[in-house]
């Protein structure tokens, strides 16, 4: 994995505990903000700026982002583990918002992290989710990718 690549990997990483951690205590954004640039993780090399982006924006997008998976779900938004919750939101955050990431790559992100943090078989509710909301909001690449192949 490339240096820059690992940056952004580890960000997901710290990313995902964040949103977690926002779901679970309803602590706000800065203070989790400050508690994982200061105190858990100063001495660690990651993209810095892609975390602050992926934090900020899944809390601030949160309502958009369900109301985007909701559909390709099949139980209830809330009865969703919530580690694949946070997955979920992070990941529809990165294809939404996050065009210059190719849908592949923040897909394959988001089953790494649901298999390292989430339940055993999370990740193949999380695959079958995001494949079907990245037909939706990235088909556009899909249909370029799909035409070279």
């Amino acid at each position: 994995m490339k240096k820059s690549n690992l940056g952004r990997h580890k960000a997901r990483r710290f990313s995902l505990q964040a949103i977690y951690q926002w779901q679970m205590s309803g602590t706000s954004v800065k203070e989790i903000h400050t508690q994982f640039l200061i105190e858990k993780n100063n001495n660690t090399t990651f993209d810095k700026a892609y975390f602050e982006q992926l934090l900020t924006g899944v809390v601030a997008h949160q309502a958009e982002l369900d109301e985007l998976l909701i559909p390709f779900m099949t139980r209830e938004i809330k009865a969703v583990d919530p580690i694949e919750r946070a997955v979920l939101r992070l990941a529809a955050y990165e294809l939404v918002y996050c065009l210059e990431v190719p849908y592949k790559v923040v897909i394959n992100e988001a089953l790494d992290l649901s298999k390292t943090f989430g339940t055993e078989e999370g990740h193949k509710f999380v695959n079958g989710v995001l494949d079907k909301l990245a037909q939706q909001v990235r088909s556009v690449e899909i249909k370029a990718l799909s035409s070279h192949e």
